[in-house]
């Protein structure tokens, strides 16, 4: 069988077997290197702005930015390039075919933001709320970070040798939809924010990338739209922020969206060479005190599920497109490569990027992979990354990853059957709710004053704008697994599968009930898990879901009841998405 998909015709036309040995380099590589360097730059931007802005690795901090996380990027990086381009040319040699394309591979996005909001942020304001320095505080949060990149790194290599298994167990609308959840939030709806924040640098972009994926238009000399985008943004940036300056009496507008020229004469002294060292003891640290990571279960384990999953979709499409990969391998390498960054100082999982027939059309073999290991190496071990991060506004890149996000919820729906569409849906709520919950407590940080435990003390149901506080800091609590709970029991209970759906009921109770969803403890502003047997600080307000354990023990129930009772069918009155409609979007896409 392998054998037979290895001899499939290339979908890129001709003859899969060709009498041209295959060149490690192609003319066509320098365009599948721009479209894959581009989205790795967007990751190194976000990782420099939103760990400087929200984890204090800026100013006397800043050395765990450009002397430890990014070397590690580039170790973890370099070494997944340089193996799947390597792959490629053995996939080659072994089918006789001179059209092979390398995976494409780099830093998971959403892993990077659910790690940086989730993991490492709460560890930063934890340190400084118990009155660590500020750089003492970015120590704490990087080294939790590392923790759960090595996590992501063990699910990933050992899902390798049980990925299938999985991938059959799983509903895939669980696990989509949780995914989706975390994109229409954390992704799309906070980058949607930024773009509206500078429309003049962000929404010009923004056309550009919806015209390219949307409508599918090529551009001059088959340039990468993503590519073509950030250039506009750049432009747009600098031309205004060159208006300010010789026009400092002009429109406030014009103000609000220049630039901080003295950044770039700044990131000059971030320059030199920084060699990637293995941070073992730090790492250790952290493992050694099961306290400080027990809590981060609730998201490395389902984002590294997520990331195994994605990967494996990928290689599917890898195949379906003419390039049948090993499973095994190409998954293992992904979990090494994530391995290598905990181990070096990266905090962020790497993975198979989805697009590799969008690559393969563009003519790109291997050493497009090759070219942008280098590349991205180079820019982060010799600090250059903050030079580009001066030059290149985050607003610029923020419709790539916007169109990432809206990829990401719209893949929930349609790679799931058309039947299963209402249990995506349910599988959002838990993650909106947590984003939702997100902005409400860093309001509350901001204002000062009122706390959510004073206003929830003398009411438990307060509400805030028509929002349930209590309900909104519960269901953050864990929501990755409580989206994939309520998606399954969705899925089993479309498919009249009564005693699946009470086993996913009970796991829900088994979880309330020993905190890892739900239960939460406020101090002030501050919300923790409240594991059950753990002790809390004083002074603190805690909410035991009990009551939610027993909530979905009753669920169980029900569901049992109609497990052994024959039910008859009842005919489907408003179908949600016809099967015409499926095959639409399925076109579409």
């Amino acid at each position: 069988m392998q054998q037979q998909r290895d001899l499939a015709p290339s979908p890129s036309g001709g003859s899969a077997l060709s009498a041209e040995p295959f060149r490690w380099f192609v003319p066509r590589d320098l365009d599948g290197f721009f479209g894959l360097f581009v989205d790795n730059l967007v990751q190194l931007i976000l990782i420099v702005t939103l760990c400087g802005a929200m984890c204090g690795m800026s100013g006397e901090a800043a050395f765990l930015l450009y002397q430890r996380i990014l070397p590690g990027v580039a170790v973890s990086l370099l070494v997944g390039n340089l193996f799947y381009a390597w792959q490629a040319r053995q996939l080659a040699r072994r089918t006789g075919r001179n059209d092979v394309t390398a995976l494409p591979y780099g830093i998971n996005t959403p892993s990077l933001l659910v790690y940086v909001f989730f993991v490492m942020v709460p560890a930063y304001v934890a340190a400084t709320s118990k009155g660590a320095s500020s750089v003492t505080a970015a120590e704490q949060a990087w080294r939790v970070g590392l923790v759960a990149c090595l996590g992501s790194g063990l699910i990933e290599f050992c899902g390798a040798f049980v990925a299938e298994s999985v991938r059959r167990r799983t509903p895939r609308a669980a696990l989509l939809s949780t995914l989706a959840g975390i994109a229409i939030g954390f992704i799309s709806m906070s980058f949607t924010l930024q773009l509206i924040q500078k429309p003049l640098i962000a929404m010009l972009p923004l056309a550009i990338v919806l015209v390219t994926y949307f409508s599918r238009v090529s551009f001059p000399w088959r340039l990468p739209g993503g590519f073509v985008s950030l250039l506009a943004g750049v432009l747009l940036a600098w031309g205004l922020t060159f208006l300010h300056q010789v026009w400092a009496d002009g429109p406030v507008w014009i103000a609000r969206h220049a630039l901080n020229s003295s950044a770039v004469r700044e990131s000059w002294q971030v320059i030199g060479f920084a060699p990637p060292q293995l941070w073992l003891g730090d790492l250790w640290q952290v493992v050694a005190d099961p306290g400080q990571w027990l809590g981060l279960l609730s998201v490395i384990i389902p984002m590294g599920l997520f990331n195994l999953l994605g990967s494996l979709q990928n290689i599917e499409s890898a195949e379906a497109a003419g390039d049948a990969y090993d499973t095994k391998s190409s998954l293992a390498m992904n979990g090494l490569g994530t391995l290598a960054a905990a181990a070096f100082g990266s905090c962020f999982p790497t993975t198979i990027y989805i697009g590799h027939p969008g690559w393969k059309g563009l003519g790109a073999r291997a050493g497009y992979s090759i070219i942008n290991g280098v590349v991205i190496t180079i820019l982060c071990v010799t600090g250059t990354v903050a030079l580009i991060q001066s030059l290149v506004p985050i607003e610029a890149g923020v419709p790539i990853v916007l169109w990432i996000g809206v990829v990401i919820t719209a893949q929930a729906f349609v790679a799931c059957p058309p039947a299963h569409a209402p249990a995506v849906a349910i599988g959002l709520f838990p993650a909106i709710a947590a984003w939702g919950m997100t902005v409400v407590q860093g309001a509350f940080l901001v204002a000062g004053g009122v706390t959510m435990q004073s206003l929830l003390s003398k009411d438990f149901s307060q509400q805030v704008n028509g929002f349930l506080l209590h309900g909104l800091i519960s269901m953050e609590r864990g929501y990755i697994f409580t989206c994939v709970i309520l998606a399954t029991i969705a899925v089993e209970l479309i498919e009249r599968r009564f005693l699946r759906a009470a086993c996913w009921s009970s796991i829900g109770a088994i979880f309330a009930g020993a905190g890892l969803t739900h239960s939460y403890q406020l101090s002030g502003n501050l919300v923790d898990f409240l594991f059950a047997g753990s002790r809390a600080p004083e002074g603190s307000m805690l909410y035991h879901a009990t009551d939610v354990a027993i909530g979905y023990g009753l669920m169980a129930i029900v569901f049992l009841f109609f497990a052994f009772r024959k039910v008859e069918s009842v005919p489907e009155q408003a179908p949600v998405l016809t099967e015409s409609d499926a095959h639409r979007s399925l076109e579409f896409h």
